[in-house]
């Protein structure tokens, strides 16, 4: 049987409604981890008072 090999193959990022994954490097034992990257679901505004009637 052929061996694994060493290194991983590069993946393009993931891009979908909210958020991004992006492959990280690979450590010294050869894991190969994920970044995800979220993006904001609303904007936040600065809260008013009302008017007092």
């Amino acid at each position: 049987m052929s061996e694994q090999k060493k290194t991983r193959p590069k993946v393009p990022d993931g891009h979908s409604r909210f958020c991004v994954t992006r492959q990280m490097q690979a450590n010294e034992k050869g894991y190969v981890g994920y970044e995800v990257i979220w993006d904001k679901f609303q904007k936040e505004i600065e809260y008013k008072t009302p008017k007092k009637p």
